[in-house]
């Protein structure tokens, strides 16, 4: 499985964000999109809670490795390689998504928990990037982008408007990030334009908007 395959496993706004990311980031950008996508696969696919934990437990396990300790034939485990043993950062979004399994209804801690995984794993490549000034605003842009973009995927409406309810308490400015994090812009600005009130890219003005973001970063 080459670079393209991967790619095409993306949603969407992710496809569109990591094609405005510079070349040095889009590898990274990749693994971080790729990671996140896989763990929110293996969330919904969880027949039973404990399964699903067993199956995260093993990604955390991996991130946490040294690097001669990675198995081969797995093409993520890979691509995550390239970043080193920065790639252990990458652990606290294995919790966020391990905090939405469960028979009973979600509640605001455990999205809130979720929220803060994802909000790490853009911090983490803010980090491995190397642009350790933007942490916080990186984190910040990754936690609201996160309950935007669950709430417009969520079935449950009880646990939509819970979502709903966490989205309206961030802040919702405009995000000022790097260049080298530009595909994190986009998507935070996506976000900012529905916070949680649809999908995040679902017709000509969020294209448009997404290409604003993607040449300017506003």
């Amino acid at each position: 499985m080459d670079a393209a395959d991967l790619i095409d496993e993306l949603p969407a706004d992710r496809r569109l964000a990591l094609a405005y990311a510079p070349r040095a980031a889009r590898d990274a950008v990749l693994g971080l999109f790729l990671l996140d996508l896989r763990l929110s696969r293996i969330v919904a696919q969880a027949r039973e809670p404990m399964l699903g934990q067993i199956r995260l437990s093993w990604w955390r396990d991996r991130l946490r490795e040294p690097l001669d300790k990675t198995p081969a034939g797995e093409p993520l485990l890979a691509l995550l390689a390239l970043w080193g043993p920065a790639r252990a950062r990458l652990a606290p979004l294995v919790d966020g998504w391990e905090a939405l399994l469960g028979d009973t209804l979600i509640e605001s801690t455990e999205l809130e928990a979720f929220a803060e995984g994802r909000a790490a794993g853009f911090a983490a490549l803010a980090s491995v990037l190397g642009h350790q000034n933007a942490l916080e605003e990186a984190a910040r842009a990754g936690r609201e982008w996160a309950l935007a973009d669950l709430a417009a995927n969520l079935g449950n409406s009880d646990e939509t408007g819970i979502v709903l309810g966490l989205a309206q308490m961030q802040d919702w400015y405009p995000a000022k990030l790097p260049r080298g994090l530009r595909s994190l812009a986009i998507l935070h600005g996506l976000a900012r334009r529905k916070r949680g009130s649809g999908p995040l890219l679902a017709g000509l003005r969020d294209g448009f908007c997404a290409v604003r973001l993607g040449l300017f970063g506003k």
